[in-house]
């Protein structure tokens, strides 16, 4: 049936209209009409779409409350890496950094920069094709990530489309940025999940990384989530020679950039700008762990490359962690996959940074007798870089001669196997591969997403397929079958199938990520793509020879 020509000249207007009011409200703060008027004008634009459902398209702001449920996340391949950044938490450290900055391009002068608060986030892609949106996915490895182009498609401070001009310029545009939950939002959120009977989040990034991670679009929706855009992938567009007119042009496009993004020269700006920025902390409505510092200029960021996964020109400049003190409940022993015993202690629950700590690692026997900790010692901990958890002290003026010493095992807690320390290690080992512990250790590392990437085979289960006697070797993996499956915990068909189907799409991994499965000592993923490259299968790593190896560069 043909739509009346001023129906669709209306349903154009309403499309138009609740995109620049979306625009307003959830990119610029600044919203023009009530939150009646605007329910009016969505409201008459379902009723012309289920009347004419031939006029509805991707841009349409109805696509924003969600689309039928996923059964399960695509992969999606980045066209350019998403890198991660190396880190400094001093100013003489980002001194280092712009020295070899400067000194990679050969120049003198001050360096200039683009600097902005680092979001405590989930840093995710949006592929913009002929001005439209076409995909959203999460960061992942950097290399791949999930397809959650449903999920992005419900959060308001995300164009749906360019300009036209936009569009013509810059038929594929890939933009990059962080979705976050502000503060007051989280907290609204949390009173609503327990309202309900739901399980709260523990902090802003986990509500949003889950948030945005929902099968079910429609359940996004609900979410308060909201998009910054940081930057771009391609470097080389016309016009847009430098990071901060990227950023100029997103903010023309309706894009939420933050307030605090700045071009400033030199290192005496930049480190008057992270002052700054952490003495403002506590006011932002949204969390963050430090500042993000980028050279301007992209040719000179294509001239200073990049190294392993992160790149030459930007630095992650890191607050100084945040501390809190509590009590040593215990300390006991993990085993990890090479069978080094680190010991650890567990804590009384205690926020810090926004996140509740009950462990930190004591990391070796010369860190526990450094410290001189025992159980039930008043300690103070922090999060170095806002991440890992770590013991800074024992409070001992607050002993009563209660607390109990610990030293480090002669056996293997897992096994019972002798442990020894070698000579000129920090680290005790257990040198049995058939101890349990190392084994479900190796197991969860072969299906880890930087090595096989196995959805749904995590620690719980590792440690069921271990304990079971199904898995002894990450190779049992491929010989699991429903029948096997089925009778372990909380193991349903549903839930049996989709791990089978992830182990057999396992199977097509790239080389490099086999040999990163295969958790052999000192090889991770930088060295795992230089022996990829340099062999090129499998079969001629397994027959290379010393002497050729210590000829492969890197």
């Amino acid at each position: 049936m043909t739509v009346p020509e001023e129906i669709k000249k209306e349903y154009d207007q309403l499309v138009s209209k609740i995109e620049y009011h979306n625009r307003l409200y959830y990119v610029y703060d600044s919203p023009e009409i009530s939150d009646a008027e605007y329910d009016r004008l969505f409201d008459r634009l379902l009723q012309i779409e289920k009347e004419h459902s031939e006029l509805v398209t991707d841009e349409s702001p109805s696509r924003r409350v969600g689309a039928p449920p996923l059964p399960a996340f695509e992969s999606y391949t980045h066209r350019v890496r998403m890198l991660s950044l190396q880190k400094v938490t001093t100013p003489a450290e980002f001194s280092e950094f712009d020295r070899r900055v400067r000194e990679g391009l050969g120049i003198d002068d001050d360096t200039e920069y683009v600097i902005e608060p680092k979001l405590d986030g989930l840093a995710i892609e949006l592929v913009y094709e002929n001005g439209v949106l076409t995909v959203g996915s999460t960061r992942g490895d950097g290399t791949r990530g999930e397809n959650v182009t449903p999920n992005v498609r419900t959060i308001r401070s995300i164009p749906l489309k360019l300009t036209d001009e936009a569009a013509a310029k810059y038929p594929l545009l890939e933009v990059r940025g962080e979705v976050i939950i502000h503060k007051t939002a989280f907290e609204k959120l949390n009173q609503a999940m327990e309202k309900n009977g739901a399980a709260q989040f523990a902090n802003p990034r986990n509500a949003a990384a889950g948030s945005l991670r929902q099968l079910d679009s429609k359940i996004t929706a609900t979410r308060p989530l909201v998009f910054y855009a940081y930057g771009i992938s391609d470097t080389a567009l016309p016009d847009l020679p430098t990071q901060f007119k990227a950023m100029q042009f997103l903010k023309k496009q309706g894009f939420r950039i933050n307030e605090y993004m700045e071009l400033v020269t030199g290192v005496d700006a930049v480190a008057e700008k992270f002052e700054h920025l952490e003495k403002i902390r506590p006011e932002l409505d949204y969390e963050i762990d430090g500042m993000v510092v980028k050279v301007d200029d992209f040719k000179s960021q294509t001239a200073l490359g990049e190294i392993s996964r992160a790149p030459r020109w930007a630095v992650a400049w890191k607050f100084s962690a945040e501390e809190a003190e509590t009590i040593v409940e215990d300390i006991i022993f993990s085993v990890g996959r090479t069978g080094i015993i680190t010991p650890v202690a567990k804590l009384k629950p205690v926020r810090v940074s926004g996140v509740t700590v009950s462990n930190a690692s004591l990391h070796n026997e010369d860190e526990m007798l450094d410290l001189d900790i025992k159980i039930g010692d008043h300690v103070i901990i922090k999060r170095a870089g806002d991440v890992i958890p770590d013991v800074v002290s024992v409070i001992k003026e607050y002993r009563t001669g209660r607390e109990k010493a610990v030293t480090m095992p002669k056996v293997c807690p897992s096994c019972g196997t002798e442990v020894h320390r070698p000579e000129g290690e920090a680290a005790h080992r257990c040198f049995n591969a058939a101890c349990p512990a190392q084994v479900i250790e190796r197991i969860f590392h072969f299906a880890s997403k930087d090595a096989m990437d196995i959805e749904g085979l995590g620690g719980k289960l590792a440690t069921q397929l271990v304990e079971k006697e199904l898995v002894r070797d990450p190779s049992d993996i491929y010989y699991l079958t429903k029948d096997k499956l089925l009778p372990l915990d909380l193991m349903a068909d549903k839930r049996a199938q989709n791990l089978l189907d992830a182990i057999e799409t396992s199977k097509k991994r790239e080389l490099p990520r086999v040999i990163v499965a295969l958790g052999i000592f000192g090889v991770g993923e930088t060295a795992a793509r230089l022996l990829a490259s340099h062999f090129g299968d499998f079969k001629a790593i397994q027959n290379a020879e010393f002497d050729e190896l210590v000829t492969i560069d890197g």
